[in-house]
């Protein structure tokens, strides 16, 4: 391990991942969320942009690690669920400027799925997480 909460896993033959990790190693306590979604507290979505949605989930996100103990660096997974994914590669920019803000520049694992729909309707996107705080 290094300085870092987790062990970054990467071959070291393998091009470079960009903003996000192929594979990290932890040990600690595990915090997991569900689904969340880009609405507010109160479950009302406040915009119906793309970015806008997956900056109000990545906070959302930021605030239930909060709750557990977890800081943003403790990430070791996300799994993004999208309903299209050119949405999100139009907005792969700004999402990226989003992130940065909210996490910071600590890329977990991290997969992208195209889904048919989510049980919001107005929902682009859904992201579950997994962190762990080192022992």
């Amino acid at each position: 391990m290094t300085d870092q909460p987790h062990e970054i896993l990467h071959p070291r033959h393998w091009k470079p991942a960009l903003g996000y990790a192929n594979g990290v190693a932890a040990r600690g306590r595990m915090i997991l969320t569900g689904g969340i979604i880009g609405w507010n507290a109160a479950q009302e979505f406040e915009t119906d942009d793309f970015t806008g949605q997956a900056a109000q989930a990545l906070r959302s996100i930021v605030e239930i690690l909060a709750e557990g103990g977890a800081r943003p660096e403790h990430l070791v997974r996300l799994t993004w669920y999208v309903t299209d994914k050119r949405e999100y590669l139009t907005a792969l920019k700004d999402i990226g400027r989003a992130y940065r803000e909210i996490v910071g520049r600590h890329y977990p694992a991290m997969a992208l799925v195209q889904v048919v729909a989510l049980v919001e309707d107005r929902a682009k996107v859904e992201i579950e997480a997994t962190a762990i705080i080192p022992d």
